[in-house]
């Protein structure tokens, strides 16, 4: 694949991404205490936003130690948003909210946030509904990353409306899709190219990423990739 983008999975369901104009993107970070994320990702300096797919604290992870060091954009649903501002400690002015379906811009990419079948609080308070993020480059790339969800055929929608070249796929199993329901989500989606997330990190999270990429390429035209954590897998 010919990109300009950088895409890095950090482990879990946390990802890097640098835009082609160089701007750096975290998506779901949590890194510190994270079993999964390599120790010379942990710790994230140069950091231009933030974006999260719920409140739960293995998504939100590092994201207000991050923000307060290096003043970056955090955007969310509306209601984590505005928990993160009112009860601990983000600064409004970094603060992005928005909702499903909702598009907003940034420097040379959009995030779009679509539905997800889950759950979302943060430390016990009610942090809205979870969603998905659609994330297009400017004349390059769409990566798509469904957060933690189950199957639902919003999904096909999804896939015909936003046509992503790159999905991240909860497989994990327990608090998300397992393995063949997963692949069967990458058939309603048709993508070219998924890669497995939300698995190993903790020995619950038991769905294997081989099995994910076998169901998937025996039943769809989707090609599994399953990145080692902390490599540049669009390289």
């Amino acid at each position: 694949m010919e990109t300009a983008v950088q895409a890095y999975w950090l482990g879990h369901s946390a990802f890097k991404l640098v835009s082609p104009a160089g701007k750096t993107i975290l998506v779901d970070p949590f890194l510190s205490q994270n079993p999964s994320t390599p120790e010379d990702h942990k710790q994230q300096e140069d950091v231009d936003y933030i974006l999260l797919t719920h409140g739960h604290e293995d998504h939100v992870g590092d994201t207000l130690d991050i923000a307060e060091r290096t003043g970056c954009t955090v955007a969310s649903m509306v209601e984590l948003s505005r928990l993160l501002v009112s009860k601990h400690g983000l600064s409004e002015d970094q603060a992005v909210e928005f909702n499903k379906g909702g598009t907003v811009s940034f420097d040379d990419f959009s995030v779009t946030m679509v539905s997800a079948n889950h759950s979302s609080s943060f430390q016990g308070d009610y942090a809205g509904e979870p969603g998905g993020l659609v994330i297009a480059f400017d004349d390059d790339l769409t990566f798509y990353h469904l957060g933690d969800t189950n199957i639902f055929y919003d999904l096909e929608l999804y896939g015909e409306l936003y046509e992503p070249d790159i999905i991240a796929v909860p497989m994990g199993d327990y608090y998300t899709m397992g393995p063949d329901e997963a692949a069967m989500a990458c058939d309603l989606i048709q993508a070219d190219y998924a890669v497995p997330i939300h698995y190993g990190t903790f020995p619950v999270l038991s769905g294997d990423p081989d099995e994910f990429k076998a169901h998937t390429e025996e039943s769809t035209d989707t090609e599994v990739w399953i990145p080692e954590a902390g490599e540049n897998f669009l390289e």
